[in-house]
C-alpha cells in the first residue's frame, strides 16, 4: 500500500507505477483508490477510468495475483481488512488515531505465509509515530539505524566456520529456483549438517546458529529498503533458512521431563493469597543487533515448574475446578504442546524476535483453546472471562517454550 498526501499525488503515483511496470515488463498491476474525481494534466480521472473496473470491485480485484500495489488517498487507510497487505510506503503526515489506523492495515495475518510486515515512512518521524501509538501500546524504540555493513561481517564470520562452501550455496539455490523437490535439496543440507556436528565444538555450534539467524533476519529487513548488488547474499539467506531447520537443537537435555507426572497436585489446597497489579513503563530503548551477536547455551532451571505452580497458587488459588488432574495435564502439557507444534509459531520463533514470537504464541494459544472448548469448558471459561489469568497463562507458557528452545 502506498499512502499518498492527496488525490493528485495518488493519480501521479498510479501513472508513474504503471509506466515503470510496463518498462520492466513486470506481470503486476496497480490499483488506485480515492473518492470523487480530479483533473490532472487536463484530463478528469476517477477510480474507474484509471483502474478499468468499478470502484466497488476494488477489494475483490486486489485479491487477484496480478495486483500487488494499492495506491490510496485517504480511502482504505481505515477499515480495510486485507490480510495480503504486507508492505506500506507512507508519503503523507500521520498523527493521532489516524496514524494507528493507517499503519495497522498491515497487522492481519495471512495463513503461515505472512511472517512479517514492513513500513517505510518518508514523512513522519519516529517520535511522531510513537506519540500516536503510545496511548494504545507500550513499545521499545530502536535507538539508532541498522548498519548495512553488518551483512559483510556476518558473512565473513559464517564462512569462517567452513560448514558450507560457496559452491554448495549456489548449487542449492540453482536447483531450488528451478523447482526442485525437497529430496533434491536434502543431500546438500545433510552434508553441511554433518560438518556442523562433527567439526564444530558446542560453543562454535552456538555461534554459527546465532550468526546464521542474525544474517537471515538482517538481510530480510535490509533488502526491503536497500538495492543490494550481491546476488550471493540472496542465495546465502535462502540456504541458511533451509539449513537452520536441519541443525540439531542445542538444548536436547530437558531436565524437567517427567516432573509433571511425579507431582501430585491434587494433594495440595489452592488458595488465593493476594492480587497484584504490575504497572509497565514503556518507551525503552534498545541497540540494534551487533555484527557479532552473542550466543550461549540455555541453562535449564530445575525449579521452573515448581515456581510456576507456586505462582499459580498465589494468583488463582480460589478457582474450583473439577477433574483437577486432567486440567493440570491440559494446561501444562496438551495445550502448550499443540501451540509449540504450530507452523506459524515455529516460523515466528525461528525467523523473528522474541516479541513477535510472543504475539504469535498468544494468538495460537487462543486458537488451540477453542479446539478444546468442549473437553475443558471450565478452564476455557476462566481463560476467556479472567484477563489476569489469560495474560499469566499466555506469558508463562510462552516463556517456558521459548526459553527451552533458546540457542
Amino acid at each position: 500500500m502506498v499512502v499518498t498526501n492527496g488525490i493528485i499525488s495518488a493519480i501521479r503515483y498510479k501513472l508513474a507505477f504503471d509506466a515503470y511496470l510496463k518498462e520492466i515488463n513486470a506481470p503486476y498491476q496497480t490499483i488506485v483508490a480515492f473518492s470523487g474525481s480530479k483533473e490532472v494534466d487536463g484530463k478528469v480521472e476517477d477510480e474507474s477510468s484509471l483502474n478499468g473496473f468499478p470502484s466497488q470491485d476494488i477489494p475483490d480485484e486486489f485479491n487477484k495475483c496480478e495486483y500487488r500495489f494499492l495506491i490510496v488517498a485517504d480511502k482504505y487507510q481505515t477499515g480495510f481488512d486485507q490480510p495480503l497487505l504486507h508492505t506500506m510506503y507512507v508519503d503523507k503526515p500521520l498523527a493521532d488515531i489516524k496514524a494507528v489506523q493507517t499503519l495497522s492495515r498491515l497487522n492481519r495475518a495471512y495463513k503461515p505465509d505472512k511472517k512479517d510486515t514492513f513500513i517505510l515512512d518518508f514523512v513522519n518521524s519516529a517520535d511522531a509515530i510513537q506519540t500516536a501509538f503510545d496511548p494504545f501500546y507500550k513499545t521499545t524504540i530502536l535507538s539508532e539505524e541498522t548498519d548495512i555493513d553488518r551483512l559483510n561481517d556476518l558473512q565473513d564470520s559464517l564462512d569462517g566456520f567452513q560448514v558450507y562452501s560457496e559452491t554448495q550455496v549456489n548449487v542449492l539455490m540453482t536447483i531450488f529456483i528451478n523447482g526442485a523437490e525437497r529430496d533434491q535439496l536434502d543431500p546438500i543440507l545433510d552434508e553441511c549438517k554433518q560438518t556442523f556436528i562433527k567439526e564444530l565444538d558446542i560453543e562454535s555450534q552456538i555461534q554459527f546458529k546465532t550468526k546464521a539467524k542474525s544474517f537471515v533476519r538482517n538481510y530480510q529487513f535490509l533488502v526491503q529498503i536497500h538495492p543490494f548488488r550481491n546476488p550471493y547474499w540472496e542465495s546465502l539467506k535462502t540456504f541458511l533458512k533451509f539449513l537452520l531447520t536441519k541443525l540439531p537443537n542445542l538444548n536436547d537435555t530437558d531436565l524437567s521431563q517427567g516432573i509433571l507426572e511425579s507431582v501430585d497436585i491434587d494433594s495440595y489446597r489452592i488458595e488465593r493469597q493476594n492480587t497484584l497489579a504490575i504497572q509497565l513503563e514503556g518507551s525503552g530503548e534498545i541497540k540494534p543487533a551487533p555484527p557479532e551477536p552473542p550466543g550461549s547455551t540455555y541453562q535449564p532451571k530445575l525449579d521452573y515448574l515448581i515456581n510456576i505452580i507456586e505462582d499459580f497458587n498465589n494468583r488463582f488459588g480460589n478457582i474450583s475446578w473439577t477433574e483437577k488432574d486432567q486440567v493440570r495435564k491440559f494446561i501444562f502439557e496438551d495445550l502448550p504442546a499443540a501451540v509449540s507444534k504450530d507452523e506459524e509459531y515455529q516460523n515466528a520463533k525461528k525467523y523473528s524476535d522474541r516479541q513477535n514470537a510472543r504475539i504469535t504464541f498468544k494468538k495460537k494459544l487462543v486458537d488451540k483453546f477453542q479446539e478444546f472448548i468442549f473437553d475443558h469448558t471450565e478452564v476455557y471459561r476462566q481463560f476467556t472471562d479472567d484477563p489476569d489469568f489469560q495474560t499469566w497463562l499466555a506469558d508463562t507458557l510462552f516463556n517456558r517454550d521459548y526459553d527451552q528452545d533458546a540457542g
